[in-house]
């Protein structure tokens, strides 16, 4: 098998066909996580508020794994790209055994900060047993998560974009199917409320390693993990981690930003907490979304920039934006009329609603900007440039958003901090721009 109609088939069908079965299965993750939060909040508004506080340190342990699966992906897909298969080989094994280990680390530290980290943020007893409760059983799976995103991502550095939206769905489809089952105790199984929550998603993430694996045994790759060799590579080593640390903080942003902003907003009420952990819920149907088209073009980053086909990476990017843009504008039409609908699914209390109908309209304004970032540190991962990509997502989840909202908040309430969001896309635009494309910054675009 080769790789090579990564480089020579017409671009926007190239892009299309690699990014559509991510797209895909992102959707089905969004609808996931919507789904979810659907049913815990049916157990009561405390649970959906515990969910809410769970949710950093949950996209903590996924943007670790995510992290340096993207180091793996983009190091095998540039490798194959310039025709060192041995060093691909080596980076795909290398890529496993390092994100076991984070996988076992983050399980020991979740479980024991879990605790300490929901009593940050709320002294409602309900509030931390929920957090708990599902905490305890979900981070038990970290290990399990690591290890299938690395065979997400060798899969997809070989272009195999399918097998990875088969995997990624089934286990969703599984959780789905589970959430209503495990949670009010339908048919035989017992009635387990927030245990039920975890465990069906635990269950979905086994299915998803599981599925990686038999198509790992039973079809044949050009990339295998080979464990009896020495695997001493100091510079691969550094490659992976010169992609993986930034990738994953990009990823880990999200988390710190979330935190500040629920110490922020619960000075005015748990209500906006609640609002924020819902509006979250909610984008990731849209940014998920735009993430498949970026997890498509960024093996087709490497492989063609290991393969010095310079002039087509920037078509490729320039694609990819378009596509991401048409996908965030979709997104802020759905926000800006039909924002109660959106709400409605997770909350019943009118203050809520009308809080999340306020915060929808005004966070969706910079939707659409917004692609301009997300589409180029996709880019700049996919040429080994993650220092540039982590200094784009740093102005967008620390540097420019929480001064603004802290200062808004102070001005003008709760509001202030919605407000934050959209300001942040256009400065976070300007800049990704020059970045990307000041000539002494990169090689091609």
């Amino acid at each position: 098998m080769n790789q090579i109609f990564m480089k020579e088939k017409p671009i926007l069908p190239l892009v299309l066909s690699m990014s559509l079965p991510m797209v895909i299965s992102m959707l089905v993750n969004s609808l996931y996580n919507i789904i979810d939060s659907f049913f815990v909040a049916k157990i009561s508004e405390d649970a959906m508020t515990a969910l809410s506080l769970v949710y950093p340190l949950q996209n903590l342990v996924m943007a670790i794994g995510v992290g340096f699966g993207i180091g793996i992906n983009t190091t095998v897909a540039f490798f194959l790209g310039a025709k060192k298969k041995e060093y691909a080989n080596n980076a795909a094994t290398q890529g496993i055994i390092l994100n076991t280990i984070h996988g076992i680390i983050l399980t020991i530290r979740c479980i024991l900060i879990i605790p300490y980290f929901l009593k940050i943020f709320t002294n409602n007893i309900n509030v931390i047993d929920y957090g708990l409760r599902y905490s305890n059983i979900v981070f038990l799976f970290s290990v399990i998560i690591t290890v299938g995103v690395t065979f997400e991502k060798v899969f997809q550095s070989v272009g195999k974009m399918v097998v990875s939206m088969i995997s990624m769905m089934s286990g969703c489809i599984v959780n789905i199917i589970l959430d209503p089952v495990l949670i009010f105790g339908l048919g035989a199984a017992p009635k387990m409320g927030m245990e039920g929550a975890a465990i069906a998603t635990g269950i979905g993430q086994v299915v998803t390693l599981l599925i990686y694996i038999i198509f790992y045994v039973t079809k044949p790759m050009p990339i295998h993990f080979e464990f009896r060799k020495q695997l001493t590579e100091e510079k691969l080593f550094q490659r992976l981690y010169a992609v993986g640390i930034p990738a994953t903080l990009n990823m880990a942003l999200p988390s710190l930003l979330i935190t500040v902003l629920n110490g922020i907003l619960a000075a005015y009420s748990q209500i906006y907490v609640l609002t924020l952990g819902i509006y979250y819920k909610l984008q990731t149907f849209i940014y998920l979304t735009t993430n498949g088209i970026v997890q498509g073009i960024r093996p087709l980053v490497g492989y063609n920039y290991g393969a010095g086909e310079h002039k087509r990476v920037l078509n490729i990017h320039k694609t990819a934006l378009c596509l991401a843009m048409i996908v965030m504008a979709m997104g802020m039409c759905i926000c800006l009329f039909a924002p109660k609908s959106l709400m409605q699914l997770f909350a019943t209390n009118e203050k809520t609603i009308a809080a999340g109908v306020t915060a929808l309209r005004i966070i969706s304004m910079g939707f659409i900007v917004s692609a301009i970032s997300v589409v180029a540190t996709g880019t700049l991962e996919g040429l080994g440039k993650g220092t540039l990509s982590l200094v784009i997502s740093l102005m967008r989840y620390v540097i420019i958003i929480i001064p603004i909202a802290f200062v808004l908040s102070k001005w003008i309430g709760a509001t202030g901090v919605w407000h934050a969001f959209w300001i942040t896309e256009v400065l976070t635009a300007i800049i990704s721009y020059v970045i990307i494309k000041k000539p002494q910054n990169h090689t091609v675009l």
